[in-house]
């Protein structure tokens, strides 16, 4: 039987403004309600909201990813995934030792295995959310459309546009930089 785990996915750069630390792309990845068991979920707004709702966590980085991607992986690529995510909390969440560390990560790990119940390739997205103090996940899987593009492909779609065709009215520019760093230079 072949071993499965999900990987952070990014189709597009919006995890790195949603989040306050976004995953890297092809990270392993774990659903991370971990990190909210001691939060005010109810006190919780802005991007740690966001990570709250839909936030899978990435092993190595501990952010963010909205979409994880079902993959293969070796006995020995899982077994790193829970060394890393052992070594994260015990460092950056204060697990007592190692051993209770990985402990927690194995559990973490097996959890997420248990969601690749799917064909590789297969996406999926998370619904998180605090019921009667509980934290409760739901998970759908995204499917493509028939007869469109690889779901893989572009966010955007861009068409080129003759130049003759323009009217005399003042193009639309945005600075996407310069709103980015507080400032709009586009009109």
């Amino acid at each position: 039987m072949s071993l499965k785990l999900p990987r952070t996915l990014r189709l597009d750069p919006s995890d790195t403004f949603v989040f306050a630390r976004a995953a890297e792309p092809g990270e392993w990845a774990v659903t991370g309600s971990f990190l909210f068991f001691d939060a005010d979920v109810a006190a919780l707004s802005g991007k740690a909201r966001a990570a709250f709702r839909s936030g899978f966590v990435g092993v190595d980085s501990l952010g963010f990813s909205t979409l994880v991607v079902v993959s293969e992986a070796s006995e020995a690529e899982r077994a790193a995934a829970v060394e890393a995510l052992a070594a994260r909390i015990h460092a950056h969440l204060g697990a007592p030792d190692l051993d209770t560390a990985r402990a927690a990560a194995r559990e973490e790990i097996a959890v997420a295995a248990s969601l690749c119940n799917l064909p590789v390739g297969s996406v999926v997205a998370m619904h998180r959310s605090a019921e009667g103090g509980e934290i409760r996940e739901e998970f759908r899987t995204l499917y493509q459309r028939p007869g469109t593009e690889r779901l893989h492909g572009r966010a955007f779609h861009f068409v080129e546009t003759d130049g003759d065709d323009a009217s005399d009215e003042p193009e639309e520019q945005a600075d996407l930089v310069g709103l980015l760093r507080g400032t709009s230079q586009g009109r």
